[in-house]
């Protein structure tokens, strides 16, 4: 699989310094949890986010905005949540209500679920092929992916019908343009440069009739 890197891309968040924090709680979650427990600790905090948040938007609103003040939103957990969780999620959730920090869930989650495939070996990758990609070849990415990566590679696979051709494959935040398009552009500024190229070749023949 032959593609040049393309650009890096804006992280999905929107502020580094909130990428920073909800890291730094991500893996102290995730290290409280130890490495046996660190699957079923993303899970249950994947879980949280999607089917209680993701689904009740007036306690979502209670918990993770404004309207309460700290002291409030810790009797919620303890009244709501508390006794539905393991300990060490509800203890994250009062770690968060004490620093003002609810509203970092989502990212929190995010960056957990990173670090997990991280120390299992396994990465992200999102493929996006003009046309639905088959077993085989499904099959065929994976495997030149596990190798030039080193690891096991989590496909996400998107179909884009304005591309003309070939894939783009998206590692991290570092994209990798392979298709025919990008292809074509590439090949136009070669050429380019190639003709910008021979006519100051010839420009310096004139100023040096005596050169070779």
């Amino acid at each position: 699989m032959d593609v040049e890197p393309k650009t890096r891309i804006p992280s999905v968040m929107a502020d580094p310094r909130e990428q920073s924090v909800a890291k730094i709680y991500a893996v102290a979650y995730l290290d409280a949890a130890g490495g046996d427990g660190a699957g079923s600790a993303v899970e249950e905090l994947d879980s949280f986010v999607d089917d209680v948040l993701g689904a009740q938007a007036e306690f979502d609103s209670l918990l993770r905005g404004t309207s309460l003040g700290r002291d409030d939103k810790l009797r919620l957990i303890d009244r709501i949540v508390a006794g539905r969780a393991t300990p060490l999620f509800a203890n994250l959730l009062r770690v968060l209500a004490r620093h003002d920090r609810l509203d970092l869930l989502p990212a929190i989650r995010h960056v957990a679920d990173l670090e997990v495939e991280r120390r299992t070996g396994r990465r992200r990758v999102r493929v996006t092929s003009a046309a639905e990609l088959t077993a085989a070849s499904t099959e065929a990415i994976r495997a030149s992916l596990r190798q030039a990566l080193q690891c096991e590679p989590i496909l996400e696979t998107v179909v884009d019908s304005k591309l003309v051709g070939g894939l783009v494959i998206r590692v991290g935040d570092t994209v990798y343009d392979g298709s025919v398009k990008t292809q074509v552009k590439q090949l136009r500024a070669q050429l380019r440069e190639r003709c910008l190229n021979e006519i100051q070749r010839g420009r310096d023949r004139f100023s040096h009739p005596e050169g070779n």
